[in-house]
């Protein structure tokens, strides 16, 4: 990686206006969107739909602490079925699609992205430290294009005012060029219709995507974003999509199994995928055997 590589890689950066009265996050996310393509083998409208659940869900894990983390689940009647987004505030991110060739006929009138979702639901689950289990809200999906559910989210469960913008850039290829995306949060003390200029400035800021081709980063774009509102710096950090998957975790969750689900599928090996990754794990039969023994062996 070159120099100029590494300095516009893929990054979170946190500020605050220097009046106290929002918190801003941006973040670049090409790569990761990049990587999400390629693993899942995702049509053009689940790299969109991804790519943006994948950037909302790393902006709003930027207000957690250590390695807490949120994610989203948004499920539809439509022909994608459900999109799946995870991250950390150590900057892990990670997801996938229920249907990763799913397509929209654009041959129809007023087709729509949310058409991919439909109608249906978001569920936002956080885990933090110290509780046994995650903390979890559902509201209906709004439009399905994940950009405006998140908003709707943030307002009706998190109550808390909010711009938010998501942008995945896609060539005449079909390749992922850019993407990124910008959270603006109102503090307590903030005067009143401030967010709804910040929401209306946003919905004109242009494709985030564009700006990060013309050479823009994510520090131009947080100024950009408050301008004429100055913002303070309060952390940046890279961003990866990154999974904790490990054969030895797919092998200790067959061992979980009853010795009359191991029984079932001793006479093969298995072939083990993450649905998160669409990493695959090759189990034998010799190693299910030995398996199946150890369960027997607890039954006596």
């Amino acid at each position: 990686m070159s120099k100029e590589d590494f300095k516009m890689k893929d990054r979170l950066i946190k500020g605050i206006t220097e009046d106290g009265h929002f918190k801003i996050s941006v973040v670049k996310t090409s790569d990761v969107v990049k990587t999400a393509q390629k693993k899942h083998h995702l049509s053009l409208l689940n790299t969109v739909l991804l790519g943006r659940a994948l950037t909302g869900t790393m902006l709003m894990a930027s207000e957690l602490k250590g390695e807490e983390r949120v994610q989203l689940r948004f499920e539809g009647d439509g022909p994608v079925g459900s999109v799946v987004a995870e991250a950390s505030r150590v900057g892990e991110i990670r997801g996938y699609v229920q249907r990763p060739e799913a397509e929209l006929d654009y041959s129809k009138e007023d087709v729509k992205i949310g058409d991919g979702l439909g109608i249906g639901l978001l569920t936002f689950s956080k885990t933090l430290y110290n509780e046994a289990e995650p903390r979890r809200s559902t509201i209906e999906l709004v439009k399905g294009n994940i950009t405006d559910d998140l908003a709707y989210y943030m307002v009706q469960s998190e109550q808390v005012p909010s711009a938010i913008l998501l942008d995945v850039g896609i060539d005449d290829d079909g390749v992922v060029t850019e993407a990124g995306g910008v959270l603006v949060q109102r503090m307590p003390d903030a005067p009143e219709g401030k967010i709804d200029k910040l929401q209306q400035k946003m919905k004109n800021f242009g494709s985030i995507h564009q700006m990060f081709e013309d050479g823009l980063y994510i520090d131009d774009l947080m100024e950009k974003v408050m301008h004429p509102i100055k913002v303070k710096e309060l952390d940046r950090q890279p961003v990866d999509f990154f999974c904790r998957c490990t054969r030895k975790r797919f092998v200790d969750a067959l061992a979980m199994l009853s010795y009359d689900d191991l029984k079932e599928i001793s006479d093969e090996g298995q072939e083990l995928v993450c649905h998160f990754c669409n990493e695959h794990y090759y189990v034998s039969q010799d190693e299910i055997e030995d398996i199946l023994l150890q369960a027997k062996a607890k039954m006596n």
